[in-house]
């Protein structure tokens, strides 16, 4: 079993809440995800009942304890933008998904990162078969 950190606007939006907690729950079925509270459709763009200190603590010791870092990176987030770049520099293995939609581009300091594995999907269904294909 691997352990997942899943990465997921907050503070950014929470429009695709319901897709991040389909993908945690399939994901759930065969590792550890660290953070399933991304998905919980309780979190609003407020974020937790946590000091922002609390957070990045916890947030920091979940990147270093994960085998992969799985960021949804359809809304734009800062939160995912620095988790991403700290778990680079700890050489983990990064999957970013990005999903096809009203002509929105993935940031090119993502897209053009050669070292994160870029998943581009359709819709959540389609997801899930990547995911799976891959081993996830």
């Amino acid at each position: 079993m691997k352990k997942i950190y899943f990465a997921g606007a907050i503070r950014g939006g929470r429009e695709k809440q319901e897709d991040y907690h389909r993908i945690i729950e399939y994901l759930k079925n065969r590792n550890i995800v660290l953070t399933e509270i991304i998905g919980d459709a309780a979190l609003s763009s407020d974020g937790e009942n946590l000091t922002d200190r609390e957070i990045y603590l916890r947030d920091i010791d979940y990147i270093e304890l994960c085998d992969v870092i799985i960021a949804e990176c359809s809304i734009a987030s800062l939160g995912v933008g620095y988790e991403l770049a700290y778990a680079e520099k700890l050489g983990k293995r990064i999957i970013v998904i990005f999903e096809l939609c009203n002509n929105k581009k993935l940031s090119a300091m993502i897209g053009g990162n050669r070292k994160f594995e870029i998943v581009y999907y359709e819709n959540v269904d389609k997801l899930i078969n990547i995911l799976s294909d891959m081993g996830l």
